[in-house]
């Protein structure tokens, strides 16, 4: 098989792509350690169990929203449950599954600091891009999304970070 190598201009853009992405999880993850003392998948945990119905969800179900692996979704709940902003819940429909559920302590954190960390994907992000460039960047976003997410639905289990189970996992 040959391999095709990237051109000059995907190089670019490749780089370009990572040092952003890299620069852009930095910033989030500096603001909400100072403001809330939590890193960025923690917030993210909060923020989807915020928006979803009576503040649960299955926990395969967050690890699916949140693209992460099982384990590691199993490891935050755990901190998180830990300090009082969630709580775990056995799932009525699955006897081997579990729901997370965003506590009122979780929520009121989670509304602390929601304003810091939208100045910052503001400053960080938009700020910095026109409105043309905004619609490109969710389009190209999209497209990306979908080809992935069509990949790992034709992928095996074990493929897809969010389908993994580790030994100690429970949902």
């Amino acid at each position: 098989m040959t391999t095709r190598w990237l051109s000059p201009d995907e190089q670019r853009a490749w780089r370009a792509y990572i040092a952003a992405s890299l620069l852009l999880e930095d910033a989030i993850d500096r603001q909400l350690q100072q403001d809330a003392s939590m890193p960025h998948l923690y917030y993210s945990i909060l923020s989807v169990l915020s928006e979803s119905p009576e503040r649960r969800l299955r926990m395969t179900d967050l690890a699916e929203r949140l693209k992460i692996t099982r384990s590691r979704l199993t490891y935050a709940v755990t901190r998180l449950e830990k300090d009082g902003m969630l709580r775990r819940e056995a799932c009525r429909y699955d006897k081997r599954g579990s729901v997370a559920a965003l506590t009122d302590e979780g929520f009121a954190v989670l509304v602390r600091a929601a304003p810091g960390h939208v100045a910052t994907v503001r400053s960080a992000l938009f700020d910095r891009l026109s409105e043309e460039q905004v619609g490109q960047l969710e389009e190209i976003s999209a497209a990306i999304v979908q080809g992935l997410q069509e990949d790992g639905a034709r992928a095996a289990a074990d493929e897809v970070p969010w389908r993994r189970r580790s030994s100690t996992a429970c949902s």
